[in-house]
């Protein structure tokens, strides 16, 4: 194995939360095993790839796609992991940490519940909401840590050509200057986030999850 460890930082507490923290151990251990290098590439295109079995996810970074299978859940919160060690953490369509990219998402915590748990409320009543998010690089130097980073974010929805589908869209803004827009398509009846278009972390472009499967 690589002398390097990637490390997901999640909230925890409570029984839940150590099974959790156990299950994220895991999975970075397991996935450090295919890393050669600090930054674990998407590198191959997803018709190269074998469909995986079960719920699954399809990861977009830049120009490359790649499969995420599921290594395990806890209620809404789940972990992904691809074939070149990228591992993803969700609660249910919203990306909350990364590894194995170039800049790691650490973790991500809100002041009070996330709008998007309720999609169709935002069609009428646009919602505010501040998350804090933990970043740090792959390599893990302390110079690049940054923890608790404030995001002021604002979301609302809006009807597609879909009727059952809805567009919600999530401005963010840190406290100077820089900014971004995430992007999620759930269905109208359920909630279910459909496609996610998501920021998770400086120098990493936006990163696309397609779920396979209502399921997922």
């Amino acid at each position: 194995m690589h002398p390097c460890t990637l490390v997901l930082l999640l909230p925890l507490a409570a029984c839940g939360e150590t099974l959790w923290r156990s299950a994220i151990d895991n999975a970075v251990s397991e996935a450090m095993d295919s890393v050669v290098e600090y930054v674990a590439p998407i590198v191959a295109p997803l018709e190269d790839l074998p469909e995986p079995d079960g719920r699954a996810l399809r990861l977009t970074v830049g120009r490359r796609t790649t499969p995420a299978v599921l290594l395990q859940e806890l209620g809404e919160r789940r972990l992904w992991r691809t074939s070149a060690g990228v591992v993803v953490a969700t609660e249910g369509g919203r990306v909350t940490a990364t590894s194995g990219l170039r800049q790691m998402l650490a973790a991500t915590r809100f002041e009070g519940p996330d709008p998007l748990a309720h999609p169709a409320v935002l069609l009428d009543r646009p919602a505010a909401a501040r998350r804090l998010v933990d970043l740090m690089a792959a390599d893990r130097a302390p110079e690049w840590m940054r923890f608790g980073v404030a995001l002021d974010c604002r979301l609302r929805a809006e009807r597609t050509t879909e009727p059952e589908v809805l567009l919600v869209s999530e401005r963010c803004r840190t406290r100077g200057s820089f900014g971004f827009t995430n992007r999620f398509w759930v269905e109208a009846d359920s909630g279910a986030v459909l496609r996610a278009e998501q920021w998770v972390g400086p120098g990493v472009p936006m990163l696309v999850l397609d779920f396979l499967s209502p399921a997922s």
